[in-house]
């Protein structure tokens, strides 16, 4: 059985698998994981079925090296200025909304364009400090973050203190008044320091 875009049904499994265990694992599956995840009879099977995907110009494969498959046209990627530092912790200066909407930095880190969409003020910055473990946020991590000046209730965002609460169960609150909070951008994604 075939479908319209001219992939098996078992063919079309495997790319499913294949796109789902990257989007949780962040590595490609071998041939006996992608055997095991499609209830596929053999390795062989899986290998053919993978030569035939390669062919039709879904994947791409370098069968010198185990876990090699990777989805053609799979992830766009957009670099994004990392512009500074952020403080997760003791405050350290922000750079200002006119630092933003420069074009020339040193740095910069490339993103998959799904992070952010069409968004235009998108920068990154590196953590410094470990008030924001318990957030999943550690000291040299990389966070990419679209500007904003307000948030919702639950939305990770960076804001110039005035005062807050960390997310690490090892730290004091900080107290601050609303109008001593002024939030500056909202967090889309978090590269990990092995970045």
């Amino acid at each position: 059985m075939t479908t319209q875009k001219g992939l098996s049904a078992k063919q079309q499994a495997i790319l499913r698998f294949i796109r789902e265990f990257l989007r949780e694992k962040d590595y490609p599956p071998s041939i006996r994981d992608i055997q095991e995840g499609c209830a596929i009879s053999s390795t062989s099977v899986v290998d053919y079925n993978l030569k035939a995907l390669e062919r039709l110009g879904h994947i791409r494969r370098d069968r010198e090296v185990s876990r090699a498959i990777e989805l053609v046209g799979r992830t766009r990627m957009r670099s994004v200025p990392v512009i500074g530092q952020i403080a997760a912790g003791q405050p350290i200066p922000v750079p200002s909304a006119e630092t933003w909407s420069q074009e020339d930095f040193e740095d910069a880190v490339e993103v998959p364009v799904e992070v952010t969409g069409n968004k235009e003020s998108v920068f990154a910055l590196r953590v410094k400090g470990t008030s924001m473990v318990d957030a999943l946020v550690n000291d040299g991590d990389v966070v990419i973050m679209e500007q904003a000046q307000a948030a919702e209730n639950g939305d990770m965002v960076a804001v110039w203190l005035k005062d807050l609460q960390p997310a690490n169960v090892t730290m004091q609150p900080i107290y601050a008044r609303a109008e001593d909070v002024e939030v500056q951008g909202k967090v889309l994604y978090r590269l990990g320091r092995g970045f």
